[in-house]
């Protein structure tokens, strides 16, 4: 905002008037004495006279002349010289008066400015809380969350109106505003949340150790597989058996990633192991006994002959497959842990029921934070322990403990997000104003990017994503840099420059944050979703971009 500039004030000179002025005519002798007076002091009386007269003349002067300097000390010490003499102040003086000038100044135009914003806002709130929802297509987010995020906005605006008017009174003096005793409710706005993990519903994994489920994940990318994971130890859990990780051959390298021991630790037993350990333990005979599928459409298991192929090359020979009901992965039903107990257990040895990432299988208790199984650990499926401490080792050098991690995926997401109603692909000017709310409110100073979008679209966010005039910046992983520290153990570990290793890391980065914003339908936010609410780092103030609106323009059907 342009600042004004102050109005011109026009210096006032005070003149002192004189009541009495002297007339230029030539002055009498002090002593001097009029004819008049001359002839009536001719006699001795009238002599006597004249002397006291001369006498009392005389004294007046002296005394005008003892007064005289104290008339000019009194009129120093009481007449106020900067408006008198304004012109013989001190150049420090002047300045000094014009920037408190200044500040008061601009203190007013910065609280009108913020006052027309509350306004606006507070409209805004009545509009939404009165007015019923005419789009009847959108989901309407929740009421009362919605309703205390307007609220904290207003009291925080509030507040900054008031420093701004305080702000002019601050000028040479120790005024505090922070002294006050002022509660201020946004100071706890994004607290984290209680997840009551004590109070979660869960299930004991106790595998019988010759009985496996061979895990099959063949829908997207390394979210969606290691969403597939973490549901196919529900499965294994509920049957007691132990669960086969994929091999690296015809899936994601997972041993890279994950902390395949660290799951064993927390459950308490071995439950999981490695595509190897299974080739170890059967030698020469890899054969999966029996496939039920979970899913009959769009295909058997969710599986195709590509697939099918790659595990025979690999010496896994699979018997046929079969269904146990009807699901559609675009349709998925209800199930519950009963009917999976019916339709699925068996004494087969080795056991697959092909991709579940679809799956629906009491789903409240699987999304709960700490999952649905029992263990002494915060999270079964987290990031290995080379990738955490390179996560806090960047956090510690780039960012410090109070930053928001954004993922802001924009590669291929236009075209899917238009197609789902309503779109979640936002405008990036829309997308600043979103994140520049949350950045007041959480009180951050900086942003951590997690993103595939090109340098264009992340160079028009960083330049409008501004709070106070000031930019918010937005940082990103740099590259590989000797110089720099904090990448060191995935250097000597032989893990930089693998691209899910690097995904991983900004999951992590993003799960330790004190605020997250995600990409509404992504699984990669999704699976940051799940680590922040196991390990406690979860916030109030946590949300999809723009969370609750719509795209103020959306592109047309192709």
């Amino acid at each position: 905002m342009d600042r004004e500039s102050s109005d011109d004030e026009e210096d006032r000179r005070h003149l002192i008037h004189q009541n009495d002025t002297i007339p230029k005519s030539p002055r009498p002798s002090t002593f001097q004495i009029d004819e008049d007076d001359h002839r009536q002091f001719k006699s001795p009386r009238h002599a006597s006279q004249a002397n006291n007269v001369r006498n009392l003349i005389f004294n007046k002067r002296y005394l005008f002349a003892i007064a005289l300097p104290l008339l000019i000390i009194f009129i120093y010490f009481t007449a106020d010289f900067k408006s008198l003499f304004r012109t013989h102040l001190s150049s420090g003086s002047i300045q000094n008066d014009a920037v408190a000038s200044n500040m008061m100044r601009e203190s007013e135009l910065r609280a009108l400015q913020l006052l027309k914003q509350q306004e606006s806002g507070l409209i805004d709130l009545w509009n939404r809380t009165s007015m019923p929802n005419l789009n009847s297509t959108s989901t309407p987010p929740n009421s009362i969350h919605d309703l205390r995020s307007a609220l904290i906005d207003q009291i925080s605006l509030n507040k900054k109106i008031q420093q701004a008017l305080l702000s002019s009174h601050q000028f040479g003096n120790s005024f505090d505003f922070n002294e006050q005793n002022v509660t201020d409710p946004t100071m706890a706005a994004c607290r984290k949340v209680d997840q009551k993990l004590s109070q979660r519903r869960t299930i004991e994994w106790k595998p019988k150790h010759d009985k496996y489920l061979f895990a099959i994940c063949t829908s997207g990318q390394m979210s969606n597989h290691l969403i597939c994971l973490e549901k196919h130890m529900f499965f294994a859990a509920i049957l007691n058996r132990v669960l086969v990780i994929p091999s690296s051959k015809i899936d994601y390298e997972f041993s890279r990633v994950l902390d395949i021991d660290h799951i064993n630790k927390c459950v308490g037993t071995e439950s999981v192991i490695t595509f190897e350990e299974f080739s170890d333990r059967k030698k020469t005979h890899m054969h999966i006994d029996k496939v039920l599928c979970y899913f009959s459409s769009p295909q058997p298991c969710y599986v195709d002959d590509d697939h099918v192929k790659k595990l025979k090359a690999i010496g896994v020979t699979i018997s046929e497959l079969k269904t146990v009901w009807t699901e559609d992965v675009k349709k998925p039903t209800d199930r519950s842990k009963q009917e999976v107990i019916e339709k699925f257990s068996t004494n087969d040895d080795v056991l697959a029921i092909g991709d579940v990432f679809f799956a629906d299988v009491e789903k409240e208790w699987v999304m709960q934070p700490g999952g649905p199984i029992a263990h002494a650990c915060q999270t079964l499926i987290e990031p290995s322990r080379v990738i955490l401490l390179t996560a806090q080792r960047f956090i510690q050098t780039f960012l410090g403990e109070n930053f928001i991690a954004l993922h802001f995926r924009r590669h291929g997401f236009l075209k899917f997000c238009n197609a789902k109603n309503p779109s979640c692909f936002f405008p990036i000017p829309q997308a600043a104003e979103c994140i520049t709310r949350l950045v007041e409110r959480a009180n951050v100073p900086v942003i951590y990017l997690s993103t595939d979008a090109a340098e264009s679209e992340t160079g028009l966010l960083q330049s409008l994503v501004t709070l106070n005039g000031k930019s918010v910046p937005l940082v990103t992983r740099p590259p590989r840099n000797s110089a720099e520290k904090w990448d060191a153990l995935l250097y000597r570990k032989k893990l930089d420059g693998d691209s899910q290793v690097e995904a991983m890391l900004d999951k992590t980065i993003s799960a330790l944050s004190g605020v997250f914003i995600g990409a509404p339908g992504s699984t990669f936010t999704e699976d940051i979703i799940r680590l922040r609410r196991g390990w406690g780092t979860a916030s109030v103030c946590d949300e999809y971009l723009c969370e609750g609106e719509l795209p103020n323009f959306i592109a047309g059907d192709e």
